[in-house]
């Protein structure tokens, strides 16, 4: 596995590290995932955007996803003196960070205290396909352990604490708090004083409870307060005194922070000493729901069906060697599988992939009715956009085909309960968290578009798992949108597709594929669903959709050949991305000519980050690419990979892992399309048959 380190000690002075240089495994992210397990657990280390080096944990404030600050701060005391580990606080100096490593499921730093002791903060998010229960917990962990470097013994205190900026988006909106002691484990308890259910601030929940806690171990002490007098009494004395300000305010009025400290004690020659703390959101109720019946329903978090709120704390808290035992095992499944599909490359962006994809999940409803509500982080925040749950597909495929059926769900029921008056598939269910729909139909229209990919992932769905109630339980809606495929499949109306940012247009051909694949898809669902008399229609139909295409769809005067953006205007082109549902599927329906013809052109084309979406500019999407690489030949695919893999090592870009950036200078448009869940269609090579 490879080391890529960055820059010269001239450049890492201005961040504060003139003596460090880190190394960073696989490679340096554009920013670093924390605590990034569900919507509103979203915390990022995101570069500096000043012209200083990205990836290091000392000197700047962890941020949500929207770039605002949820302070996490840092100390460490050796024999009496004082460095800052995390965040951006006054009164110490910051340690020299050697290494960042991330897997799937954790983001780990390793630090140089002082030339004394080695320092290791990890940062640890697991991931659950295959559980529900622990899966519906959005909780995080930070794992501290130090050793002596010098062999001689160091006596090392440590201390973290959050701040109130975690409880609101809107920092003028007064707090409340408590100390709790239950079951082994302190925690700070804090929200917002004025709960505002199914409500957001700057993308940040407006109800629920916050929960900061650690063992109630030897050595911990703690204490709630105003910033500067918590933190100083740590860096002064390197312990805390037990007390708590009760005088509740606002996020922004002295700054009230939550803190722990933990005295390890004597570290010495051959030993280690660590100290464990967890972060997470509890709210009873998560989505605001339009379901069967006429009115919206409130949503439980799918957690309160195994535990009390109460519970959750203790439990997350002491789960944590079953949780790393787990992780690990996915840690090392996603590197062997990636390593073998695609070498050491496809290894450095699957694995930053994963906890982005989850982190939008909110898992919801009862053991025997799942609703996993995705968010459109960033781009618009959407609720349950089918076109952002199409290119997450694949590791849904990949991981547990189930998510397939849970993401799904709200979208069925909406629609077959007659709150969508359109003949085709709903774009999505309105504005995280209200799932309110469109009864009215005026969503964004994307019909072409929504109908092939309902279809395409409810197949996927039940050839994974054999469900084929499934299919005839969907069955009518299903059939509606084939018809709906029918009339404009062939030759695409003026609309938009996935990629609305690019507008309206007329006879897309990656349209129109993914129309015809889809009819294709319904000619196997109406076999498996005893409706043999229509497999028939849909398959035949489907064929000659599919002459018209190759017809119009193809420049085969161009050497290479390749596909177009527009029926037969041959001097454009694209990725075409949508004939990867046909292989995903084992439909076998496009020729394999078109597949190597696609692979030999896009050599051709690219730049130095990748090959653009489209003849209309110089963008591209990481989704995309890898739904193009999948079904390409090896050459073509390796290079779809190396160009990915250097991007996220070189991108001046600092926020989470973008899915659309500029293929020439690896820049991204703008504030959107960060943090989304679409990285799971990097996925797309293992999720294949």
């Amino acid at each position: 596995m490879k080391l890529l380190r960055v820059a010269t000690a001239a450049v890492l002075a201005l961040a504060g590290h003139a003596n460090a240089v880190s190394t960073f495994e696989p490679a340096r992210p554009p920013a670093a995932p924390l605590a990034v397990r569900a919507p509103y657990l979203n915390v990022w280390l995101n570069g500096p955007n000043n012209g200083s080096p990205s990836g290091y944990l000392a000197g700047q404030w962890p941020r949500y996803w929207t770039q605002g600050i949820q302070a996490w701060q840092g100390f460490i005391k050796v024999d009496g003196k004082a460095y800052n580990w995390m965040g951006a606080a006054p009164g110490a100096g910051n340690v020299d960070q050697e290494s960042l490593k991330y897997t799937s499921t954790r983001t780990t730093f390793t630090m140089n205290v002082g030339g004394l002791v080695r320092m290791a903060a990890e940062f640890f998010s697991p991931v659950y396909p295959d559980d529900l229960r622990r899966q519906s917990v959005p909780f995080s962990y930070l794992k501290i352990s130090v050793v002596s470097l010098d062999g001689r013994s160091h006596n090392v205190q440590i201390y973290s604490d959050v701040s109130g900026e975690w409880a609101s988006g809107d920092s003028s909106q007064i707090i409340r708090w408590e100390h709790q002691e239950a079951d082994g484990v302190l925690s700070h308890k804090f929200y917002r004083q004025n709960q505002d259910a199914f409500r957001e601030a700057n993308d940040q929940a407006s109800w629920g409870s916050w929960y900061w806690s650690t063992g109630d171990i030897r050595g911990v002490t703690y204490k709630i307060g105003q910033d500067t007098e918590v933190r100083g009494q740590f860096l002064s004395n390197g312990t805390l005194d037990n007390t708590i300000d009760t005088n509740y305010r606002a996020v922004n009025d002295r700054w009230p922070v939550f803190a722990f400290a933990r005295d390890l004690g004597a570290v010495g020659r051959g030993g280690s000493a660590s100290t464990l703390f967890t972060i997470g959101i509890a709210q009873q109720d998560a989505i605001l729901f339009q379901g069967q019946g006429s009115s919206a329903q409130q949503v439980p978090s799918l957690w309160a069906s195994y535990f009390d709120e109460s519970e959750l704390v203790p439990f997350f808290y002491k789960d944590y060697s079953y949780a790393s035992q787990y992780a690990t095992n996915l840690d090392n499944r996603v590197a062997r599988d990636s390593v073998d599909a695609g070498g050491d490359d496809y290894l450095t962006i699957t694995s930053l992939a994963v906890r982005q994809a989850f982190g939008a999940l909110q898992y919801t409803g009862t053991p025997d009715n799942v609703r996993v509500f995705l968010k459109e982080i960033s781009s618009n925040s959407d609720i349950q956009t089918v076109d952002v749950i199409f290119p997450t597909w694949p590791i849904m495929l990949y991981l547990d085909p189930n998510l397939i059926k849970y993401t799904l769900s709200p979208l069925l029921e909406n629609q077959e309960s007659g709150h969508y008056p359109n003949k085709y598939a709903i774009h999505d269910l309105g504005r995280f968290p209200q799932a309110l729909g469109y009864p009215q139909g005026n969503d964004e229209a994307m019909p072409l578009e929504e109908c092939g990919n309902m279809i395409i992932m409810m197949l996927s769905y039940a050839q994974k798992t054999g469900d084929v109630d499934y299919l005839n339980e969907h069955w009518q809606l299903m059939a509606q949108w084939a018809e709906y495929l029918i009339e404009d499949a062939k030759i695409p109306a003026n609309q938009l597709s996935t990629d609305d940012f690019a507008g309206h247009l007329a006879n897309q051909t990656n349209l129109a594929i993914k129309g015809i694949i889809a009819l294709q898809a319904m000619s196997e669902i109406a076999d498996q669903t005893g409706h043999t008399y229509l497999s028939g229609k849909y398959s035949s139909i489907a064929k000659d959709y599919l002459n018209f295409w190759s017809r119009h769809g193809i420049n085969r005067a161009s050497v290479p050949s390749h596909s177009v953006l527009q029926y037969d205007s041959g001097a454009t082109y694209g990725l075409l991305y949508n004939i990867y549902p046909d292989k995903a599927l084992g439909l076998n329906f496009i020729p394999q000519s078109v597949y190597d013809m696609q692979s030999d052109f896009y050599k051709t084309k690219a730049n130095k980050y990748g090959v653009v979406l489209d003849t209309r500019g110089t963008l591209t999407k990481t989704d995309w690419e890898l739904f193009a690489a999948a079904v390409a030949k090896p050459d073509t695919k390796a290079m779809f990979i190396s160009l990915i893999a250097k991007w996220i090592n070189e991108t001046p870009t600092w926020r989470a892992f973008t899915d659309l950036y500029d293929t020439n200078t690896g820049e991204y448009p703008g504030n959107q399309f960060t943090a989304r869940p679409v990285v799971g269609g990097v996925f797309a090579l293992l999720a294949l048959p």
